[in-house]
């Protein structure tokens, strides 16, 4: 039987029943409601979202009908947090929230190099988490450790793993044939890699006006849905069945806060280099078709990083320019703005994660409130240096390779480059028409090109 994840109702209801916690339904005006909904699931013999897994055992399909008629059900009652998802409640929520800068003077002073740094360091960045990507955070300190790699300094490696270890905490089976330090061959294939490709892709066809409706074509056209995972390949679905955007974001989406819309955020920065209120208002066109409150917001935080780490002068500049559109009493700004806060003070990074696992350990791994604190802690804290920058994003045990990916994206532009152990051969394998085996050289003069009015 084949078992279709992270889309079938029996798999999401234990999800959406997290997320009623997460987001105050469950404990505000209609937590009897969500007790009551949460009640019959279980009594009918139904589980609550398991950690890590995507999809249910197969007997739980019994469980259908009645999965998507709860779904339905909790959809209708409303979070009471002050979490907008429209752009002109988000911009209302951010007492900060940046005047849009002269394009054409910040555009004259981006170096290229600093754009290239930033593909770069997202594609280093999101290769050193590959392979440990699904593994915890004590499980990759020991596989670093073992190797003598620990603190993280280079790749990872199979090489004088020992066989004890190595069984208690197993490679990303799909990752580890290409991004160990002994089997890189170029830049291997990511989730984390085709997104920016296609938001390149959106701004060279549509133009800066592009709207979400046609990223979801995009989407439609060049996207194989196998390659989508969480509120990506739910979205997809809707879109399939006849949803339109954003509604794709919200039916039956309980990843919709999760850390899909954040990874594909970067392009919408770089092409407004010093504009983080343009920056993020790409990111939430973007975003809509599949998120919803702070998985917007997420794609908000870092496109604003982005469009500032091209013109920045150090972490401290970026961090606060993101910050500056995502809503000050939401979860995101609090978890970001105590991470930053924890980086500056404490001079041992082990112990920054410490308290972030603290406080966000009951969150999925890929999150986007645990992740994007993650991220402003290792940029705070590696004070520019790029290989401790990314290393810190990996370390801390999450969505190894996006934390990474984003963490090196911001290092990479804020350096102008990456050292060279970071450097793989100038070829990224895509499954996207017309990209595969393209060079990050050439991504980034076209995300130059991107950059004009």
């Amino acid at each position: 039987m084949i078992r279709l994840t992270w889309v079938q109702p029996e798999d999401l209801i234990g999800h959406e029943l997290r997320q009623a916690a997460e987001d105050g339904r469950a404990s505000g005006p209609d937590a009897e409601r969500v007790r009551k909904i949460a009640a019959r699931w279980h009594a009918a013999g139904g589980h609550d979202a398991p950690p890590r897994a995507g999809a249910s055992e197969p007997g739980a399909v019994r469980l259908r009908d009645l999965a998507g008629e709860l779904l339905d059900e909790l959809a209708a009652v409303p979070s009471p947090l002050p979490e907008p998802s429209d752009l002109a409640g988000i911009i209302a929520a951010c007492p900060s929230w940046p005047v849009p800068a002269a394009r054409s003077a910040e555009r004259a002073a981006v170096e290229p190099a600093r754009v290239l740094g930033a593909w770069q360091g997202r594609a280093a960045g999101c290769v050193l988490g590959k392979p440990v990507e699904k593994i915890p955070r004590e499980g990759i300190r020991q596989i670093a450790e073992a190797t003598g790699n620990w603190p993280i300094r280079g790749w990872f490696t199979a090489e004088g793993l020992p066989d004890d270890v190595a069984r208690r905490w197993p490679w990303n089976r799909r990752s580890a044939v290409n991004s160990l330090a002994e089997n890189i061959d170029g830049i291997p294939e990511d989730d984390d890699l085709n997104y920016p490709l296609l938001a390149l892709s959106v701004l060279e066809r549509h133009g800066r006006g592009f709207t979400t409706d046609d990223v979801a074509k995009l989407w439609l056209d060049e996207l194989p849905a196998g390659r989508t995972f969480t509120a990506e390949r739910v979205a997809y679905r809707n879109l399939l069945d006849g949803v339109e955007p954003p509604a794709t974001a919200t039916r039956r989406n309980p990843f919709r806060e999760w850390i899909g819309a954040l990874i594909r955020a970067d392009v919408y920065g770089w092409s407004n280099p010093g504009d983080p209120a343009t920056a993020a208002e790409h990111a939430w066109r973007d975003a809509r078709l599949t998120h919803t409150a702070n998985g917007i917001y997420g794609a908000m935080f870092v496109a604003a990083m982005c469009a500032a780490a091209l013109v920045a002068t150090s972490p401290e500049e970026v961090v606060r320019a993101g910050l500056s559109v995502v809503p000050e009493r939401s979860r995101l700004h609090e978890a970001v703005r105590l991470a930053a806060a924890d980086a500056a003070r404490e001079d041992d990074f082990e112990r920054v994660v410490d308290l972030l696992h603290e406080r966000h350990g009951g969150l999925h791994w890929v999150h986007t409130i645990n992740n994007a604190a993650l991220v402003a802690a290792t940029l705070i804290h590696g004070r520019g240096d790029f290989t401790a920058t990314i290393a810190g994003a990996v370390a801390g045990g999450w969505d190894t390779d996006s934390a990474g990916a984003t963490a090196g994206s911001v290092a990479g532009a804020l350096n102008g480059g990456v050292p060279d152990r970071w450097r793989m051969r100038d070829s990224l394998a895509s499954s996207l028409t017309g990209y595969d085996g393209v060079g990050l050289a050439a991504l980034a003069a076209r995300t130059q090109e991107m950059m004009k009015p």
